[in-house]
């Protein structure tokens, strides 16, 4: 499919609504479920369930479909939203792998899936709010 057959946004291409919750519901199943997602998974409560509707309702906006977060609490703000929550590398790389598992495992199109691991990954790094520490030379 040459890139002029694409639909018009992401939300689209990715197959709607069902799709961007099939894609959350299995992003946040693997950080639950898989070991190498531990840190990730340290950072959120002992339910999913409100960051479940909430990833839900950014990426619908976010992705070109209905703004169902900012409908609820404005503007997304994504870093000073989550400031509170100590966000490191790791933490950060965890997200992108999860993300990246979770988009092949649905089987979202490979040139969609390679534009959306892009913008991910530098959306994970700019939200990094903790940086290790600093070792002194002795």
């Amino acid at each position: 499919m040459s890139s002029e057959q694409h639909p018009a946004t992401a939300f689209e291409w990715l197959g709607g609504e069902a799709r961007v919750r099939e894609l959350v519901d299995r992003f946040y199943d693997l950080m639950d479920l898989e070991p190498a997602y531990a840190a990730l998974r340290a950072t959120h409560g002992d339910s999913l369930d409100d960051a479940r509707d909430k990833l839900f309702w950014f990426l619908c906006g976010w992705l070109g479909g209905p703004d169902h977060y900012v409908s609820r609490f404005g503007h997304p703000r994504l870093r000073a939203r989550h400031l509170p929550f100590r966000i490191g590398v790791q933490e950060s790389r965890e997200w992108v792998a999860c993300m990246a598992q979770a988009l092949r495992e649905c089987g979202v199109d490979p040139a969609l899936r390679a534009r959306l691991e892009e913008s991910f990954a530098g959306t994970a790094a700019w939200m990094v709010n903790q940086q290790p520490p600093v070792r002194k030379l002795t």
